[in-house]
């Protein structure tokens, strides 16, 4: 289960903005001392070596994600990384379903109603934490009307949670 937590738009730019150039940075490192050594193994001198640094750098995109999603994900310093790739990715989940959702909710579906809440929740914040307020200003009327009726039917708007009932309780209704 996704819970939406607070953050500091800006630290969280700044922090993954750092993140990003270390990443960068050992990417940058792996495919250089790769390509070298596979060309000083592998190469011939005064020759073509065009594919001993493409695999050098092949190579180096390869370890870097490996090293990043194996070593690094859990470190304390990547987690502005981790809670926004896991927001876009649960937000994409409702997405998938959007058609369903929406259909759901002009029912008057409860879970479909609670769905969409916490997809404009999470839409929001993620605007907010990539600076991309422009967005949230165009969603403002659709998210306060489905606000609203949802009071009408007495549930809860603080819908902060993606619980994955909700996903399969939206599919199994349009089925």
């Amino acid at each position: 289960m996704f819970e939406i937590k607070p953050h500091n738009p800006e630290d969280y730019r700044r922090q993954t903005r750092r993140i990003t150039l270390v990443i960068a940075a050992t990417f940058v490192v792996l495919a250089l001392l790769l390509s070298t050594v596979l060309v000083q193994v592998f190469g011939t001198a005064g020759g073509d070596n065009f594919r001993w640094n493409l695999t050098g750098v092949l190579l180096g995109l390869g370890l870097t994600i490996a090293l990043v999603r194996f070593k690094l994900w859990a470190l304390p310093w990547m987690a502005p990384a981790v809670y926004g790739w896991q927001l876009k990715r649960n937000l994409m989940r409702v997405t998938n379903v959007m058609h369903h959702v929406k259909t759901g909710v002009a029912a008057g579906d409860p879970a479909a109603m609670k769905l969409l809440r916490f997809y404009h929740l999470g839409v929001t914040q993620m605007h907010q934490l990539d600076g991309n307020t422009s967005e949230i200003n165009q969603m403002t009327r659709e998210i306060d009307a489905h606000r609203e009726a949802m009071q009408v039917q007495g549930l809860e708007t603080e819908q902060n949670r993606l619980d994955l009932q909700w996903l399969e309780a939206v599919k199994k209704a349009a089925a």
